[in-house]
Order: C-alpha cells, then sequence, then structure tokens
C-alpha cells in the first residue's frame, strides 16, 4: 500500500480526470455504515461501487444499540420500519451494585422519543446488514462487490482532482485490479487501510479496556428486568443486555487470566452469567459468541484528504458504555453523502466537504469522553470515584437530574463551520426554538387527508423549509435556490388558507410539538435534518442569515473575465444575497 499521495507504484495506471474514473464513488466496506451511506449516495442521484471482503453479512453480533436519532437515518434510506420489526425497544438502563442490588434507573420506557421511535432499540447486527443489502440489491446505481480484498490506495497529487486509485483483489480467483474513484469513503474499520492511506493518526481519549464479551441464544425469557443492566463493581464490572426475541449479550471485564479461563471452560462462562440466568437450564443457554475485545477510546487526528474521507470505526472507536458506537457511524454517513452529492454533481465548491470533518470530528469526540466519562464513574475502585458515584446516585434518585443529564449529553448540537451557526445572529433567536446546528425533532403529524407519516417522509431528501406561517417572497425565493420542500405547519383542523403553491405541502401538528418547537416561526433544514437557519418571527431575518452560509453551498466561482479581453465595462455588483439565486439546486427523487 503507498501513503504516500503524489507517489503512484509501476503496476498502477496513470492517473486520470474525475470525469474518467471507474465509479463516482468507492465505498470500503459492507458494514452498516458503508451500506446506509451508500443507499443515501443513491438517494441522492449517485452511482458508487462497496467492496467488501466478506461474501454475506458477517455471522456474529457486534453492535446492539441504536438510539431514535439513528433510526430517523435508518428511515431515510427506507429501512426503519422493516428493522423495527427485528429489533426490540429496551426499557433504559439500570444500574447495580456488585451484589446486583440495584442503585438507580434511567428510563427511556416510552412508546416514542422526540424523532418519532424509541429512544432505545436492541437489535441483532446481522439481521441489519441482512435488511440494508437487500435494499442495496433494488438500487440500480449501487454495485456491491463480495469477497474483495482491498490492497491498498493510491492518492492523487492534493488539489490535483485526479481520481484515487484502489487496489481490489477477488479472492475466490485471485485476480487483482484497479478502481478509480472520484470520491473514496472508508468505512473499513477499526485497522483502516483508509486511514493510512492518508497518514491519519489517532488520538487516545481513554486507556483500552480488555472485556469478554459473550453472546447467547436461549429459548425461554431469562428472569431478568429487561433494560440493560450495568453492574458497577470496580472489582468485577460488566453489563447484561437482552438484544432479540432470544438473543442476550454480556460483557464481563476480566483480567487476563480469567478471561483466559473463561475462553476454555465453559463451567466458569455459566457462572459469571448465573446472576441473571436463575434456574434456566444449563442445555437452554447456547453460547454464539465468546470473545476477548478491547475497548478503544481514540479519534482519528485527521477525517480527509481531498476527496478520501473516513467514516465509522475508521475515523472512531468508543467505549460501549453510552451505546452510541454505531450511531457515530451512521451519523457520519448521513452528515458526508449529501454534501458529497453536492460537490459531484457540481452543486457545490469542495469546500463544502470542509464541514464534514469540523462538524463530526468534535461531536464524536464528545461522544468518546462521554463514554469514557460514564464508563469511570460506574466502575472506577479511585475513591473519590466511589464517594461521588454514591452520592450522585442517591440525589438522582429522588430528582431524576442524573436521567436528564444522561440524555442531553449523548447528541449536542453540531458546531463548527458556516452551516452550524457561525456567523449566524443568535440573538436573534430569543428563547429556546430551532438553533442552526441542532437536529430538528419528528414528532407525529397527519396529511391534509389525515392520514399519520412521519415528518421526514413529508419533508424529501433535499433541503426543506419547515414553517407555521405563510412564507415571505423572499423565503420562497430561498426555497427555490436550494430545491427546498416548504411544509407549512397547521394546527389540528386548521387548513391552508389562499391558494396552495406547486411547490408547498401542508403538515397537521397533531400534538402541537412541532409549533411549539417552530415557536411560530421558520427553520430552513439541510437534508439531514439539521437545522442550517432559523428565525422566530414574522420578517426575512432568515434570508438575511444566508450570508454566513450560501457561499459554502454555492458553485465554485467561475474564472473571472477581464474587461479588456471582452471590451465590455464593467457590470454593476451583484447584491449580497445573489449567490443564492445562483446556488444550483440539488435533484432529489420524487416522493
Amino acid at each position: 500500500m503507498t501513503s504516500d499521495p503524489g507517489r503512484t507504484s509501476p503496476a498502477s495506471p496513470p492517473a486520470l480526470p474525475s470525469d474518467s474514473a471507474d465509479t463516482p464513488v468507492a465505498v470500503l466496506g459492507a458494514g452498516p455504515v458503508g451500506l446506509v451511506a451508500a443507499l443515501l449516495l443513491a438517494r441522492y442521484g449517485v452511482a458508487c461501487q462497496v467492496f467488501e471482503r466478506h461474501p454475506a453479512p458477517y455471522p456474529l453480533p457486534r453492535a446492539v444499540h441504536v438510539d431514535d436519532e439513528v433510526m430517523r437515518i435508518l428511515q431515510a434510506v427506507g429501512a426503519a420500519d422493516t428493522f423495527a420489526a427485528h429489533s426490540r425497544p429496551s426499557l433504559g438502563m439500570q444500574l447495580v451494585d456488585s451484589r446486583h442490588r440495584v442503585l438507580a434507573r434511567f428510563l427511556r420506557d416510552a412508546p416514542e422519543g422526540a424523532h418519532g421511535f424509541p429512544q432505545a432499540n436492541m437489535f441483532d447486527q446481522p439481521e441489519l446488514e441482512h435488511i440494508l443489502r437487500d435494499l442495496l440489491k433494488q438500487e440500480p446505481l449501487v454495485s456491491l462487490h463480495g469477497d474483495t480484498e482491498i490492497l491498498g490506495l493510491t492518492l492523487a497529487p492534493p488539489g490535483s482532482g485526479l481520481p484515487t486509485s484502489v487496489r481490489v483483489r477477488d479472492i475466490t480467483t485471485g485476480a487483482e485490479r484497479t478502481v478509480l474513484a472520484a470520491a473514496v469513503l472508508g468505512c473499513d474499520g477499526a485497522t483502516s487501510l483508509t486511514r493510512q492511506a492518508i497518514g491519519s493518526r489517532h488520538l487516545l481519549l481513554g486507556r483500552p479496556q480488555h472485556w469478554l464479551v459473550v453472546d447467547v441464544r436461549c429459548p425461554v425469557p431469562l428472569p431478568a428486568w429487561e433494560g440493560v443492566h450495568q453492574v458497577c463493581d470496580p472489582a468485577r464490572p460488566a453489563t447484561y443486555m437482552r438484544i432479540g426475541e432470544d438473543r442476550y449479550r454480556w460483557e464481563f471485564r476480566l483480567t487476563e487470566p480469567d478471561a483466559e479461563e473463561a475462553m476454555t471452560d465453559r463451567a466458569r462462562i455459566l457462572r459469571l452469567l448465573s446472576p441473571w440466568t436463575g434456574s434456566i437450564p444449563e442445555e437452554h443457554l447456547e453460547v454464539v459468541r465468546l470473545a476477548r475485545y478491547t475497548f478503544r477510546a481514540q479519534v482519528a487526528d485527521s477525517w480527509r484528504q481531498d476527496r478520501v474521507f473516513l467514516l465509522g470505526d475508521a475515523a472512531h472507536l468508543t467505549p460501549p458504555f453510552i451505546g452510541q458506537g454505531l450511531g457515530a457511524g451512521l451519523r457520519d454517513a448521513h452528515n458526508l453523502t449529501w454534501k458529497l452529492a453536492r460537490v459531484l454533481k457540481g452543486q457545490s465548491s469542495e469546500s463544502l466537504l470542509d464541514t464534514y470533518e469540523s462538524e463530526r470530528r468534535p461531536h464524536a469526540i464528545h461522544l468518546v469522553r462521554t463514554a469514557v466519562r460514564i464508563g469511570h464513574a460506574m466502575t472506577s475502585a479511585h475513591p473519590v470515584a466511589r464517594v461521588s458515584r454514591r452520592v450522585g446516585l442517591a440525589v438522582g434518585r429522588h430528582t431524576g437530574l442524573l436521567t436528564q443529564a444522561a440524555l442531553a449529553t449523548l447528541s449536542p448540537a453540531l458546531r463548527g463551520g458556516a452551516l452550524t451557526g457561525g456567523g449566524h445572529n443568535l440573538a436573534r433567536l430569543p428563547g429556546r426554538g430551532p438553533r442552526p446546528g441542532e437536529l430538528g425533532p419528528q414528532p407525529p403529524i397527519r396529511t391534509l387527508d389525515n392520514l399519520p407519516v412521519r415528518l421526514d417522509d413529508l419533508l424529501g431528501d433535499g433541503f426543506a423549509l419547515l414553517t407555521c406561517r405563510t412564507p415571505t417572497p423572499t423565503e420562497r425565493r430561498l426555497a427555490q435556490a436550494l430545491a427546498a420542500r416548504i411544509v407549512t405547519v397547521l394546527p389540528p383542523g386548521g387548513g391552508p388558507v389562499g391558494v396552495q403553491a406547486a411547490d408547498e405541502t401542508f403538515a397537521i401538528d397533531t400534538t402541537g410539538a412541532l409549533s411549539s418547537w417552530l415557536r411560530d416561526g421558520t427553520a430552513l433544514l439541510r437534508p439531514d435534518r439539521v437545522v442550517l437557519a432559523a428565525h422566530h418571527g414574522a420578517d426575512d431575518s432568515l434570508a438575511e442569515s444566508a450570508h454566513a452560509w450560501a457561499k459554502t453551498l454555492a458553485p465554485a466561482e467561475p474564472r473571472a473575465v477581464h474587461d479588456e479581453d471582452t471590451n465590455r465595462a464593467p457590470g454593476p455588483p451583484h447584491p449580497r444575497n445573489d449567490r443564492l439565486i445562483r446556488l444550483h439546486p440539488a435533484p432529489t427523487r420524487p416522493q
């Protein structure tokens, strides 16, 4: 493999212009992150090829949890309903001591959270991968190449606009070939070749921890509370969770000798499981996976070189204490793909791609550090940690503040760059309401025909202007420039006033939650449902904020023509927001 971006091995073909690439996008890795990225690209009209060394989904469970925000990403690729039929909502988490006495419970048992799905969803990863692969078969723009090993990448000179060479080998036949890709998504896991190719290194955010992971199938329900159990025993921390109708997982932090013994001694394993299995007959407990695993806390120091990107475990690894490992990778895909699609179609300049790392990397660092802190607080043997744990849990049981704090820290608003509030006049946004960089909610709504529908399905795949009032002419002009669907929110029993415009859709806010969030104002949403701009009033300040972000979304400026070459006098300067009218709208598939 060649890590020097300007060097090409003798066996490699000469670099070709991007428009001569074999594929617009090469996705390296067909885990959930790579599959979702490919499906999203297809929805934005971008073809891609996916390369994976395994011929079928990896058969053993790994990730087991996604939250309601991540469920919306599965909704965006058409997988949410099928996945929901295979997943299991969790009741939340309980902390127990070494004798399994309950210290505290953090309930997440509402049928739906703010994003339209249960707040905690347990699942078996192979089932999710089968669902995503089945969807991929229906996408003519995507080709999946299984049984294919990635041998290495040769990057073009920085800024050249030339494609990246991806060397692959068919594992069955041994045949090797080179694929030229205008962009590469490195979804190739913790040992990522893509990360090595761009010269990225790890920033360590915590000490590695060695755990034993045990996955069990049992035909009868175990006699245990069905939420996640976290054993706060500094001598032997453990986690238990039910992940399906007959599937269960345990994770134990063990010493090396204990882990070695457990790997070869079934009786030892059964003793570890006994606090949860009770009197279940031993023959009912089928161990389907037994693995020693090192939980790492690290983030890559660079996520991109030109059009080569890192996503998922290639970019960040987190301890499992807050269940956000896979979710962080799927958020990467949701954040990057719409931006890459705009750039590849010439609708935005390359500078839009800078916002991927500037938005996602701080968010990932926050999640990893949160997982490290929570893991330390729950399992540390340090005297200060013991006292803090006891006092904090005592207060939390009586006030509920711990539950609120835990939920609030899992997914903060994005920050960094013009698309997340940089340069916006936030003083114009009084009170709460939508703020740039935060994910908009998805409460229950209905159509004018009184049919229930999820808000994201009504918004479509592109930008959307969500408002509680009649859009102003300037807002309509803004929406047209971005090919944004206009969705007007109406109260129950309300109806449209005047003639409905061709680009306008209506949503009946059955619970009042959407109107309450909008504060009778307007929010401009990105394709990933993050707020781009907002206004809580009735004037055109939403459009006035465009100077902060329009340049980032606009196409590259054409080469300047000198007046002496054309014998024409220079024309008048463009008004500040004229760039909006010159934005190339992103076509989305019909709804």
